[in-house]
């Protein structure tokens, strides 16, 4: 094969492996694309393409996530990965290592290890490479390749939930939610969320967002069926869809453009986490983006009008 077809066969893994070292896919699609560059530049091909490539990306984005650590410390408010639709790379044999991996959940206690643990957690756990493999992509001995294992493992079990709702139970807890939350059914919605459910979202400070966490099965479900049925009066729509790999929704204006993604992590029957992400920043790859300032304007001015005492 070409060195375009060797590559574009890998691309897929490449841009999985970036991705949750970053957790963004704009950074993951420009590490792919620099590890192109240097192979389509190398003179000589490698042994291996396979692993030339992964290592070649692994190093470039632990090089870049060293970076990105000090912006996302002066980040405002809660940082949360990019939302991600779908996975490109599929594995039958790691199905459930894959799924689990790209959650928000998993994704977020992925920040507490730092670029080499995480890169050596995943290349290990999460894509099976051997030992070798691992020590050569981060460019470390295998024996100390296998010392980060053991500290990432330890952090990641430490909070790691297993989200084992099956496919079905957690989509069919999702519509029940997003219907709770057209209709602005507090009732139902609480019946939903589990005791200590939290909702956080991810502004950036480039949109409107929550000043913190809202914690609280009474106080999520009243803070949700207050807000988005206003929302829905001035046009918004939504469609479920998967965010990373868990029950969620793309909200849109009235002209389609994207105005903010929710996720659910679903466990033991009940909503444990509501997470939104309305940075345009991180919602551009999905398409066009809409203002969310003009929308929440919208929103203040509806309300305004409905408070308004009538003439008698």
């Amino acid at each position: 094969m070409s060195k375009v077809e060797d590559f574009e066969e890998l691309r897929p893994l490449l841009f999985s492996i970036a991705y949750r070292i970053l957790g963004s896919v704009s950074e993951a699609e420009d590490a792919v694309q620099e590890t192109w560059l240097r192979f389509d530049g190398s003179a000589t091909r490698p042994t291996s393409t396979k692993a030339f490539l992964s290592a070649t990306v692994t190093r470039i984005s632990i090089d870049v996530l060293r970076s990105a650590r000090v912006r996302r410390e002066q980040y405002v408010g809660p940082w949360f990965p990019e939302p991600l639709l779908s996975d490109p790379y599929q594995d039958p044999e790691r199905s459930l290592e894959l799924a689990d991996s790209v959650s928000m959940a998993a994704l977020l206690l992925l920040e507490r290890l730092s670029p080499l643990e995480r890169a050596v957690f995943l290349l290990r756990e999460v894509f099976a490479f051997g030992f070798d493999e691992v020590a050569a992509a981060v460019g470390r001995s295998e024996a100390a390749c296998r010392q980060l294992l053991v500290r990432a493992r330890r952090h990641m079990e430490a909070g790691r939930p297993r989200f084992a709702a099956d496919r079905q139970e957690r989509q069919e807890l999702a519509a029940r939610f997003f219907d709770a939350l057209k209709n602005g059914d507090v009732g139902e919605l609480q019946k939903l969320l589990a005791a200590d459910v939290q909702l956080v979202g991810d502004g950036g400070g480039k949109a409107p967002q929550l000043a913190r966490a809202v914690m609280g099965a009474e106080n999520v479900a009243r803070l949700l069926g207050a807000f988005f049925p206003w929302l829905f009066r001035v046009g918004v729509t939504f469609e479920p869809q998967d965010v990373n790999g868990q029950p969620g929704a793309i909200f849109r204006d009235r002209d389609g453009k994207i105005l903010h993604t929710l996720v659910l992590d679903v466990l033991d029957g009940q909503i444990q986490t509501v997470r939104g992400v309305n940075n345009p920043d991180k919602l551009g790859h999905l398409g066009p983006v809409a203002d969310v300032w003009a929308i929440d304007r919208e929103v203040r001015d509806a309300r305004r009008r409905m408070n308004r005492p009538r003439p008698r």
